[in-house]
């Protein structure tokens, strides 16, 4: 007797289950993500330290950062690193050191956050590479939605026998394109 109660109430469940409602409505719902701005920021001034002529200063430039905010679909960048020569006074030869002997080393990527491959332009500062023209920093590939990456990369200038006394000053300059 259970059991033919239980077919009875399966089979009405199953009934009412298969009627179609008396009316439906659909409705399409459509949105957009906007794509945002690709960025890079890094610190507004360092200060080496000091040191003698024939001699190699080396430290941080800080935190180095791309912010990708165009949410794309394996999507990519390329940071790019460069310099001016450093003077001191009237800018005469003993009183520049050519960005030639500056080098750069980005590291490895001091923190990351959604998907991505990130890959740093000289990973040790014995792979520093000089600092003769536009120079990779960092670069990203298959980038999917938004992304950062942040570097603490190390400068290292090797001064001349020849270079006077002075403060010198020059541009490091990160791109991303």
């Amino acid at each position: 007797m259970r059991f033919l109660k239980y077919v009875i109430g399966m089979a009405m469940v199953l009934l009412i289950g298969s009627v179609a409602p008396a009316q439906a409505a659909d409705t399409t719902v459509t949105f957009t993500i906007q794509g945002g701005a690709l960025t890079i920021s890094a610190p507004a001034s360092i200060n080496l330290g000091n040191t003698a002529s024939g001699a190699t200063l080396q430290g941080t430039i800080g935190p180095v950062t791309v912010t990708d905010l165009r949410a794309t679909l394996l999507g990519s960048w390329t940071a790019h690193v460069s310099s001016t020569d450093f003077t001191t006074g009237g800018g005469t030869a003993n009183e520049t050191i050519p960005k030639t002997d500056a080098a750069y080393a980005s590291g490895a990527a001091t923190s990351t956050t959604g998907v991505g491959t990130f890959v740093p332009g000289q990973l040790t500062v014995p792979l520093a590479a000089p600092l003769t023209g536009q120079v990779t920093a960092f670069s990203a590939t298959a980038l999917v939605g938004n992304n950062t990456v942040t570097w603490n990369p190390t400068l290292r200038v090797t001064i001349p026998n020849s270079a006077v006394a002075g403060t010198y000053t020059g541009t490091v300059t990160h791109s991303i394109a």
